[in-house]
């Protein structure tokens, strides 16, 4: 993301709100307006980038990649080593079982 903080940080502040901060029954208005305006925010953020995620994905389609296939790539890319290594074996394991 551009500009922006890394993935997963959480240094997002808390914004002034404008509303007296009040407890109702326990609960503290103003902290419970400030959390779900970070997540709307976020929420926000998240589909922005979705958009951008697909765009790129139409991108290696009109560049001629199979999106399905690097989908599955960049999937396996977070496996870890060994994991990877049991997945592709299986897959070659069966492959073979079924003549193909």
């Amino acid at each position: 993301m551009e500009g922006g903080m890394p993935r997963g940080s959480k240094a997002i502040s808390d914004p002034p709100s404008s509303a007296p901060e009040r407890d109702v029954g326990g609960v503290s208005s103003g902290r419970l307006r400030s959390l779900v305006e970070r997540i709307e925010r976020l929420q926000e953020e998240r589909k922005a980038l979705g958009a951008d995620i697909k765009d790129i994905f139409d991108e290696a389609k009109s560049a001629g990649f199979d999106v399905k296939a690097l989908r599955q790539v960049i999937r396996m890319r977070t496996w870890e080593p060994a994991k990877l290594e049991e997945h592709e074996a299986l897959v070659d394991l069966y492959r073979r079982a079924l003549g193909m």
